[in-house]
């Protein structure tokens, strides 16, 4: 045996058995208790006319930074509904189908048939005194991708938000200025259906502290890949889609979100 192998071994002999210790997580969001943002939950969870309903992509369960926990968390009870799945329904979807073909069922999508969020009446025609509105949780390419290979979202009355303003999720890249995470969309699509605002208020103080949190831990604020491109400081090769922006020519979500597999869905 030679003196390198030899000390090699003695080496890897003295690595301890045990792996290392694990931060401790809070019971409740399931993040190291250092950066919990519990505390900034309203003390009560929020009761609302509407009840959000999320169909979400297996993958971004496994995201950290993921902001659907803290509408389940911020809601009450029965108030927001979190399916998993890459195709919709399925057979495990317990009512899933029952709920999306209800007549107060709106998906919150940009398909060319969709319209402006604040044209809905504010209470529902046929009885309903609310509505079941449905988001797609995941990145572009993913909600793409649950939305053309589910069917009966296409027969979906179907709404979009026309004015969004800047994202408060300035860890993560977004495609474009108006973009904004599952969390952000929620919240502003209440506010406006249930003309609250404070609404969105309460619900996104967990996200500013997140955001504060990470900051304070080294992480750095992102601008959107839209920006980005514009100032030519986009860090990746650009293809012939995104180099129409050097062009000139206006950006869509189509053009924006197909290289980017770490980003938040821009949510409409």
């Amino acid at each position: 045996m030679s003196e390198d192998f030899q000390e090699a071994w003695e080496d890897l002999m003295g690595i301890p058995a045990d792996p290392p210790a694990m931060r401790e997580l809070c019971e409740n969001c399931r993040r190291p208790k250092p950066v919990c943002w519990c505390a900034y939950l309203p003390a009560s969870p929020l009761i609302t006319k509407c009840r959000l309903v999320i169909l979400q992509h297996p993958a971004e369960e496994k995201r950290c930074l993921r902001t659907v926990p803290m509408l389940s968390l911020g809601l009450a009870p029965g108030f927001c509904l979190i399916f998993k799945g890459k195709k919709f329904p399925h057979n495990r979807h317990s009512g899933l189908e029952e709920i999306m073909t209800a007549p107060n069922s709106v998906l919150l999508y940009p398909s060319p048939q969709s319209v402006n969020l604040a044209e809905l009446p504010k209470l529902p025609s046929g009885g309903f005194d609310s509505y079941n509105l449905f988001l797609l949780d995941g990145t572009w390419p993913q909600a793409k991708a649950i939305y053309h290979s589910s069917p009966l979202l296409h027969s979906m009355r179907q709404v979009k938000l026309l004015s969004t303003g800047t994202s408060e999720y300035v860890i993560r890249t977004q495609p474009t200025e108006g973009c904004l995470s599952t969390l952000e969309t929620a919240a502003l699509a209440l506010t406006i259906l249930e003309d609250r605002e404070d609404i969105r208020e309460i619900l996104l103080k967990p996200l500013k502290a997140l955001c504060d949190f990470q900051l304070d831990h080294g992480a750095v604020t992102h601008q959107s890949k839209e920006f980005l491109i514009k100032t030519k400081t986009y860090p990746k090769l650009i293809g012939k889609r995104l180099n129409r922006l050097l062009n000139g020519v206006s950006p869509n979500l189509e053009e924006l979100d197909t290289d980017d597999p770490a980003q938040d869905q821009s949510n409409f």
